[in-house]
């Protein structure tokens, strides 16, 4: 497309697929590239947008708390809190070790 920018190429996906440790292919690259530089255009489109009059949000629309009350209560049992638990020792999960040694 006439006036659009460079974008990402190929040896940049490479190089940021090596970083992430991630084997692509070369199909996988070029589609990448192209995806990435689709993105980074749309930035810059939406970059020209004068949004000098609109006020910053945390959300895009109003919605109350919708947290319950902190209020204490009971705890599970040890027997509830181990009823579905595959394997246990006591009033344990019992997990696989997971020292190295």
């Amino acid at each position: 497309m006439a006036g659009e920018r460079a974008g990402i190429d190929v040896g940049t996906v490479r190089y940021v697929a090596g970083l992430c440790r991630l084997e692509l292919t070369g199909d996988e690259e070029e589609l990448f590239a192209a995806q990435l530089s689709d993105i980074l255009n749309y930035i810059d489109k939406l970059n020209e947008l004068d949004t000098s009059e609109v006020e910053p949000l945390a959300q895009a629309i109003e919605i109350p708390n919708v947290f319950r009350d902190d209020a204490p209560r009971g705890s599970l049992e040890v027997s509830e809190a181990l009823a579905n638990a595959p394997e246990k020792t006591g009033g344990f999960y019992k997990v696989p070790a997971v020292l190295e040694g």
